[in-house]
């Protein structure tokens, strides 16, 4: 029991409910180890005892949570003082310290009740304090509420003084009640950016890549976004891990992505530079031909070797006095993060891109030792950050190019759920992450192993206790360059199973964080920036995850086979039943395209790989069944003229159905667009299947360049389903 107990202290669930009706209890060793890794000893039970008399101490003289949050009112609407201060001991004198260093004090009434404040008299509730105050200087009573509805948005400190003596301080969130939302419906395209190669990629799709996308579809075909991969900066290696979900940072973007003839050095190359530049160009047009023409996958590690010489190139070509300026204004303002990220990545040369297997001395990023090396290694430190700022650069472009083609939200970055272990973020925030554990999912219907993504999570104590500097600072990042973001498994705003590390992921536990706290710093920082948010609620979602998302603001995912109404007869969910907040799709990254969903190709590739938990019959009669029922829908609703045994037919008629539902987004996975069969990723392999390495393709599976998609007949067959009911008035004809 007190165990049990302590671990409720901590946000530690005991048990967890694989499926509707059924709870299953965490082992007692799994909570002792995720007590250890927030530096809780649960060990013994004398520990046990010691641990909870402290933890419920703490906790009976706390005056505020670690987290106070406020929302302010949408359309005029004012809310209340926050919950959790209603219940102060009369008396208390509140200060509140602004992100820029403004103060406000106020106390509260000693006589009247809690939620009024008397104003007009030194510390009788006006707020005193040398920036704009709520009713400074009123005269009679005010409400408390618009006290609190005064306050500037942003992260700031609060601190309360108790009469009896008791302090406390705590970080307060004040955010709008929403995110940015859609103006309207729209629709755009979903697309793995390394798969989409032009006549000028150097064997991957790169920046330039995006913004021609970005260019040609906002114009041409009144798309309103475009969505990519995660673009953040891989472990450095080879090979190095192409899954773009398991970087080794998340706050900062890769240089592989980088278009090398865009950067703006490239064109006062001297002529033997330029002649090894030109060099390197054309050994990158082969990796170019071989993937579009050969067959071949796509080579992220050679690609990165000519480009990283062409960057060296490059990076003795001297800055111009504005470039120069503009540099060293951006490393100012990324500041500390920055200085980490690309300290890592010089020691990473030297050491290896494990930084658990450095030198002692050198795996604390604030060590002497650490410091010394940086100013040893300031010329590699300078490179790498010269590449984080040429890289953010051609976002921001690929941004401009979004938006100037009439895009309305624009490039929609992808945010991942986590960083490698080994990576520079793990290694800079090394006390915000749980040392010892990894993210992963519980056994499910689906899954009777459960997963373990081998990402170590953050720390929601440390979180807190940081004003959620660490997770600030990374939406920051991403959105600088965003008009809207995806969160991959948004779910874990809320909760993450963790896993032990050496322990099977049926051996993990859910360790809950302050989801109001995560969704108010998501919500200020979305809107700081104007963007969008949409979050991947796919698969088992916690009750109540959903509509708070809602509440917010923030759009789900939704995928139409999954969308069925199995609260019922578990029939296709009728289009007028499917939520307005989403981006409705037909598939995903790790799903099969629409091609291999209608003919069952990727049964037989799992069956192939030796992933079917079932009998290669039973799947395929399963599957079967479920898309004669869809197309039977279809049909049904008008939305397949071209009759049975059409395949082209099926896809557009899927898509014509997504049109049908209230979803404010549609999204159109490019490879849907020219029937592609392979999908990108194929969750449960590893070497088995080439995952993250595969071009744009047709039906036939030849690889499509930019330009053959952009002339594709069938592609521009597809678009006409949505050129008659979302292009814009002005959207030039394709």
């Amino acid at each position: 029991m007190g165990l049990a107990r302590l671990a409720e202290l901590h946000g530690v669930a005991t048990t967890f409910s694989p499926a509707k009706g059924v709870t299953v209890a965490v082992p007692d060793a799994t909570v002792v180890a995720v007590l250890a890794a927030l530096d809780i000893d649960a060990s013994t039970a004398e520990a046990v005892r010691a641990a909870l008399d402290r933890a419920e101490r703490a906790a009976a003289s706390r005056l505020l949570p670690r987290t106070v949050v406020v929302w302010q009112g949408a359309d005029g609407e004012r809310a209340g003082v926050p919950p959790a201060l209603t219940a102060l001991p009369a008396g208390t004198t509140l200060r509140v310290t602004t992100e820029e260093g403004r103060e406000l004090s106020w106390t509260t009434p000693r006589n009247t009740d809690a939620q009024t404040v008397a104003a007009g008299t030194p510390g009788g509730g006006t707020p005193q304090g040398t920036g704009p105050a709520p009713a400074h200087g009123a005269k009679g009573p005010e409400s408390a509420a618009r006290v609190w509805q005064q306050l500037p948005p942003g992260v700031h400190r609060l601190h309360a003084a108790a009469p009896d003596g008791r302090g406390t301080d705590a970080g307060l969130v004040v955010a709008p009640a929403r995110v940015p939302g859609p103006d309207g419906r729209s629709h755009g395209f979903l697309v793995q950016l390394y798969s989409l190669l032009s006549a000028r990629s150097w064997g991957m799709g790169d920046l330039g890549d995006l913004a021609e996308l970005a260019t040609w579809s906002g114009r041409s075909l009144g798309a309103s976004f475009v969505q990519v991969n995660p673009l953040h900066a891989a472990v450095p290696g080879a090979p190095t891990d192409p899954s773009p979900y398991r970087p080794s940072s998340r706050r900062f973007p890769d240089p592989v992505h980088l278009r090398i003839e865009d950067v703006p050095e490239y064109a006062y190359a001297d002529p033997a530079d330029r002649r090894r530049l030109e060099e390197l160009r054309d050994r990158a047009a082969e990796l170019r031909e071989s993937v579009l023409d050969k067959g071949a996958l796509i080579d992220r590690d050679a690609v990165w070797e000519l480009k990283a010489q062409a960057l060296e190139i490059i990076h003795g070509i001297p800055l111009g006095p504005g470039r120069r300026a503009a540099y060293v204004d951006f490393v100012a303002e990324q500041g500390q993060a920055l200085e980490d990220h690309a300290t890592w990545c010089a020691l990473a040369e030297v050491y290896g891109s494990e930084w658990h297997d450095w030198p002692a001395a050198l795996r604390d990023p604030r060590s002497p030792q650490t410091a010394e090396a940086r100013a040893a290694l300031a010329d590699r430190v300078d490179f790498h950050s010269r590449l984080v700022w040429l890289t953010d650069e051609q976002l921001a472009a690929a941004g401009r190019a979004a938006r100037e083609a009439g895009m309305e939200a624009g490039i929609v970055h992808d945010l991942a759920v986590g960083v490698h272990p080994g990576g520079a973020d793990a290694w800079a925030q090394q006390d915000s992450f749980a040392a010892g554990m990894s993210v992963g999912a519980p056994p499910d219907a689906f899954n009777a192993h459960g997963q373990d993504w081998g990402l170590p999570p953050w720390r929601p104590d440390a979180l807190a206790a940081s004003g959620y500097a660490p997770y600030r600072g990374l939406l920051r990042g991403i959105l600088r360059n965003a008009g809207a973001l995806r969160i991959d498994h948004v779910m874990g705003l809320f909760r993450l199973w963790w896993v032990p590390v050496g322990s099977p992921p049926t051996e993990g536990a859910y360790v809950r964080y302050d989801a109001e706290a995560m969704l108010a710093v998501l919500v200020l920082e979305a809107h700081r920036a104007g963007a969008v948010v949409i979050g991947e609620d796919l698969g088992t979602v916690e009750p109540g995850v959903r509509e708070a998302l809602s509440r917010r603001g923030v759009l789900g995912t939704s995928v139409l086979w999954f969308e069925r109404d199995w609260a019922g007869d578990g029939r296709p969910l009728p289009p007028a039943r499917w939520r307005e907040g989403c981006v409705a799709t037909a598939t995903t990254h790790d799903l099969p395209s629409t091609a291999a969903r209608l003919t069952g190709g990727h049964v037989e590739l799992r069956h192939r790989l030796g992933l079917l938990a079932r009998p290669l019959e039973e799947e395929r009669t399963e599957e079967t069944a479920d898309v004669t029922e869809w197309l039977a829908v279809l049909g049904e609703l008008g939305l397949l003229p071209e009759g049975p045994g059409d395949e082209e037919g099926a896809i557009r008629a899927v898509y014509r159905y997504l049109l049908r539902t209230p979803a404010r987004m549609v999204g159109i996975w490019l490879p849907d667009a020219v029937g592609d069969r392979r999908p990108q990723n194929l969750p449960g392999t590893w070497d088995q299947y080439p995952n993250w390495r595969l071009p744009v393709s047709d039906a036939e599976g030849r690889p499509m360049s930019l330009e053959e998609l952009a002339a594709s007949p069938r592609l521009h067959r597809l678009l006409e389903v949505f050129a008659a009911r979302t292009a814009p008035p002005d959207a030039r004809p394709s």
